[in-house]
């Protein structure tokens, strides 16, 4: 019996794969504690130039590549890549740890052979190795992102539940434009300008209580 392809990639990208995706909130939790974000319109605001200018577009970028890559050494060099654009310690913590979670999973229930690798590499490369459609991948691992920084979002906001599943609805579109066009671009279009986001992000590493690990 043959999987759809889009099933794989639910049970990839949903909650209930064990990456840790939970844990970590992109800095957005020094963004709340410092005011920044406070709302929704806030957090939406957040959440769409994160998806625009930052992590979003970028880790789409390295995802295609990975996807695309026709050696190891090729894959080794956009890993390292994608290691050297972590702006803070613990956004690298979240790309390491994540990729290396779900590579370890991925290998396991496919029989696949997936080293140590950042996030979006590792879904990638799994995503090639299962000739899964890369658009389908790059569409459904930026919704994943957003997903979980609305999860996020939800405890520390707060959000209501409603509230925040309607953020989440507005900026679906802009996923899947993203998306769309990043699988299209090289490595040299890879580029950021969340500033305070980065900021934040390093802010965290030194911030007195904390919920989440970035």
């Amino acid at each position: 019996m043959t999987t759809d392809p889009i099933l794989t990639l639910a049970q990839w990208l949903s909650p209930a794969f064990p990456v840790g995706a939970f844990t970590y909130s992109h800095g957005l939790e020094a963004l709340v504690d410092a005011g920044t974000v406070h709302d929704a319109a806030s957090f939406s605001a957040w959440l769409s130039d994160t998806l625009q200018n930052g992590a979003g577009q970028n880790d789409v970028i390295l995802l295609a590549h990975a996807y695309n890559a026709d050696t190891v050494e090729t894959l080794t060099e956009i890993d390292a890549f994608a290691r050297a654009l972590a702006p803070s310690s613990e956004r690298l913590l979240e790309t390491n740890q994540q990729g290396a979670a779900f590579a370890r999973t991925a290998a396991a229930i496919h029989d696949l052979d997936l080293s140590d690798l950042t996030y979006p590499v590792a879904v990638g490369r799994a995503a090639h190795l299962q000739n899964l459609p890369l658009p389908d991948t790059a569409r459904l691992f930026l919704h994943a992102f957003a997903a979980n920084l609305t999860s996020a979002a939800t405890r520390l906001v707060p959000l209501g539940q409603t509230e925040a599943q309607a953020t989440l609805t507005a900026v679906t579109p802009l996923c899947q434009d993203i998306a769309d066009q990043a699988v299209t671009l090289s490595l040299d279009d890879i580029a950021a300008s969340t500033f305070a986001s980065d900021i934040a992000s390093m802010r965290h590493e030194t911030q007195y209580s904390r919920l989440f690990r970035s």
